[in-house]
């Protein structure tokens, strides 16, 4: 925690060294993409797509879980988000970027025993399309690749997501992040539930 501590009490003497960048970012936002990804650690989208700040609007969950649209009107913060990307700040791209060793996924395939968190569980019950025991492997790239196609399809429901999608001016993204070689692959629409390296 103290290295994160002495970075945040020195940023301002890095912010005033590029003070026209920051200048620029107090104007307003403008991002290139939503990017919905998990709340792992290990997993930051800055990092891997070279984003600078401002250029990606990001909605993080556990296990990169997009829930069904709320059709009663209650907060939902991952519909807010949404919305606000598309309807003001007109965000032309949604990438959904499941990634490997996922927890969440993994413990869905292996069926773990989660009554020790309840809220936990009660999320994971959002992760359609995986299916107990269905991958081993310590990367799990399969059934994390299939619950990214899962998610699309979940986004596909969203009243703003289906104007986009319509009107031409929203196109989706399925990613996949390996973890322990850096490697992301991409799903490309009309080849089944294969991912292709960048």
């Amino acid at each position: 925690m103290q290295s994160l501590i002495d970075n945040a009490r020195s940023f301002a003497d890095r912010v005033a060294a590029d003070a026209r960048e920051f200048t620029r970012l107090a104007d307003g936002q403008a991002p290139q993409a939503l990017f919905i990804t998990c709340s792992d650690s290990r997993v930051v989208p800055s990092w891997f797509t070279g984003a600078r700040p401002g250029e990606l609007f990001e909605l993080r969950t556990a296990g990169n879980i997009v829930p069904a649209y709320p059709t009663q009107v209650r907060p939902a913060g991952e519909a807010a988000t949404i919305e606000y990307a598309l309807r003001v700040l007109h965000v032309r791209d949604i990438v959904v970027c499941g990634h490997s060793h996922c927890g969440a996924v993994g413990a869905v395939v292996r069926g773990d025993d989660l009554s020790s968190v309840p809220a936990v569980r009660a999320w994971l019950e959002h992760t359609a399309g995986v299916e107990r025991g269905a991958d081993d492997s310590p990367e799990l790239a399969r059934a994390v690749q299939q619950h990214v196609l899962a998610q699309l399809d979940t986004l596909r429901g969203y009243p703003a997501v289906q104007e986009g999608l319509q009107d031409g001016s929203l196109t989706l993204h399925g990613w996949y992040y390996e973890v322990h070689t850096g490697v992301v692959r991409v799903h490309r629409p009309g080849t089944g539930a294969v991912f292709d390296r960048l």
